[in-house]
């Protein structure tokens, strides 16, 4: 379904309504500290706002929008640090389903991830977080069962719906493995973003359905709504930080002066405003390539791959020597962002791997 301008604005301004009461700096941090990681009363409150069904058709109980009206939520979950499975069960999980799935699988699997009862995840890529169909690390005998460990599973401790990327006698196929499954085990792994939760994943001859026959063309299909809206977190995330930036400049004092009105400083704040005007560009574009089906979906995708995630942690990082080093240390706010710039350079996709495709897209 193809919503205006306007109100695709209603809805950003909706979620970002609700994250400013919900999910402010103390209510992150707590979420962060907590066993599961995340506000299960806001993940309610983001189903009712109908933000976990928008890649949902209406026949399961979702909004039926697409790329466009993802990434414009993600700069708001970005902005606000929103840590949840979003992306992880909104997304990519989501978009998997809708690129694999039957009929049958859809009506059983998405009412309850539109309504947050369920919480999915996709165990997509091995030890070497490649995210391409060589990294998968998985494979799946002539009778499903699975043998191998995927790692960097988003979210893997809180999902109950979980799909693998498996190696098959026919490429890449997509397995739905139940929650409870004999030889499956779930590994909580260190992590640098306490916000973002991976896993381990380890299947030792572990019964699975297979979706299908559908192969890569379904898992990159979902992959490319992950970048999305990763990108539109990217986004979000970079001018929370810079305007929390441009404040302090705004405000601190030094030798009788305001530190913004120091030419040096001035010019660092002017890179950093092209970095982020360059990055939310890049994002927005490549949401709406992939809604209208653009020839040039792919090289915008892998533009916005790189794009976004380098000039989050570039931003970030500036921040924190823009103000003084002091958001260096943990308790200062700029110190979250810096650590999801830096997961975000690696999660579906490290930009190297996305500058290949931009330049395989190109022809180069």
């Amino acid at each position: 379904m193809t919503i205006s301008v306007a109100e695709r604005a209603e809805l950003r301004a909706a979620v970002g309504g609700l994250l400013a009461d919900r999910c402010a700096e103390d209510d992150v941090r707590r979420a962060m500290a907590s066993e599961t990681g995340f506000d299960h009363d806001l993940w309610r409150r983001l189903a009712d706002q109908g933000v976990l069904g928008m890649l949902v058709d209406g026949v399961y109980g979702g909004l039926g929008f697409g790329a466009r009206e993802v990434e414009a939520v993600a700069e708001e979950t970005g902005a606000a640090l929103l840590p949840a499975p979003f992306i992880s069960s909104a997304v990519l999980t989501v978009a998997l389903i809708n690129a694999a799935g039957s009929a049958a699988d859809k009506q059983r699997l998405l009412p309850g991830l539109v309504e947050g009862t369920s919480i999915g995840t996709v165990a997509l890529t091995g030890a070497s977080g490649s995210w391409t169909p060589d990294g998968v690390a998985v494979r799946a005998a002539a009778d499903g069962a699975l043998t191998g460990t995927a790692h960097y599973v988003t979210w893997g401790q809180a999902a109950d719906i979980v799909l693998v990327a498996a190696h098959t006698g026919d490429g890449i196929g997509v397995f739905e493995v139940a929650a409870d499954a004999d030889g499956f085990q779930r590994s909580a792994a260190t992590v640098f973003d306490p916000t973002v939760r991976l896993s381990t994943y380890t299947f030792t001859g572990t019964p699975a359905r297979r979706f299908g026959t559908v192969g890569w063309d379904a898992v990159k299909e979902a992959l490319d709504h992950a970048v999305i809206a990763s990108a539109g977190e990217q986004v979000g995330g970079s001018r929370r930080v810079f305007d929390m930036t441009v404040d302090y400049l705004k405000t601190r004092v030094q030798f009788g002066r305001q530190i913004g009105s120091f030419q040096a400083l001035k010019h660092m704040a002017a890179d950093l405003l092209l970095d982020l005007e360059n990055a939310t560009s890049a994002a927005q574009h490549a949401a709406d390539q992939k809604a209208s089906g653009g020839e040039t979906a792919d090289g915008a995708l892998a533009l916005a791959g790189f794009v976004c995630a380098e000039a989050y942690q570039n931003i970030a990082m500036q921040a924190i020597q823009l103000h003084g080093g002091i958001g260096f240390t943990w308790e200062h706010p700029a110190h979250l962002f810096v650590r999801r710039a830096r997961t975000g350079m690696h999660l579906f996709g490290s930009s190297r791997l996305h500058r290949e495709r931009y330049l395989v897209s190109k022809g180069a």
